[in-house]
């Protein structure tokens, strides 16, 4: 499935690697997501790291780790060790310190991924931290989340619907979700994804290059 409107509007060539966060609600899919990001990078040549936030573990991080789809290497964990949202917007200061350690180790990093830890509808990024953040819902946690309308939902630059699959079973009707995401957004783009087939996902990919990396 395929990006829904709209274009970003495109800036001069950028300075080192686009900081790029990944937010959402607990069991949305944001680890499968980049698990399905990774090999997506790869085959455009586009060179990545990530940063993932977890309480008080490394439990992404270590899964990212094993997954062998990424030098290990490449993955921080920084445990935020309160709300999740302190780390990427009040407080920044250890998300920015384990992105700008990745960065000097790996300077051909074009993309260093931000992943929250699971939070609420209400969750955002400091736009200290990163440069274009999305924000993951899924079918499974109801077609009613775009109607309540959290800063999530609203403010991320890519508001991506995930385990579209799941659709038919648990009664969602996927069409009136995205168009009700459509409305509140008020055409801001979407991205409909199942990360267990991987659908969906090389065209966040191709946005990512077009609109932060200019390629």
């Amino acid at each position: 499935m395929n990006l829904l409107p709209q274009d970003m509007t495109a800036a001069p060539a950028r300075v080192g690697a686009a900081r790029i966060g990944i937010g959402g609600p607990v069991g949305s899919g944001k680890t499968a997501l980049i698990e399905r990001l990774i090999p997506e990078f790869a085959r455009r040549d586009i060179p990545i790291a990530v940063v993932t936030n977890d309480l008080v573990t490394a439990e992404d991080a270590e899964r990212l780790r094993r997954s062998g789809l990424i030098d290990p290497a490449r993955v921080a964990a920084v445990e935020a060790g309160a709300c999740p949202h302190t780390v990427i917007r009040e407080d920044p200061t250890l998300n920015i310190a384990a992105a700008d350690e990745l960065e000097d180790r790996f300077p051909d990093a074009e993309v260093i991924l931000i992943e929250s830890g699971g939070d609420n509808l209400a969750s955002t990024f400091s736009l200290d931290l990163v440069d274009w953040w999305m924000f993951v819902i899924d079918v499974a946690g109801g077609d009613d989340i775009p109607r309540k309308k959290g800063p999530g939902v609203l403010k991320c630059d890519l508001l991506v619907i995930n385990k579209t699959d799941l659709a038919p079973h648990v009664g969602v009707d996927l069409a009136a979700m995205t168009a009700e995401a459509l409305a509140v957004r008020k055409g801001a783009p979407i991205a409909l994804t199942d990360c267990r087939r991987g659908e969906g996902v090389g065209a966040i990919v191709d946005r990512i290059a077009r609109d932060l990396l200019f390629r």
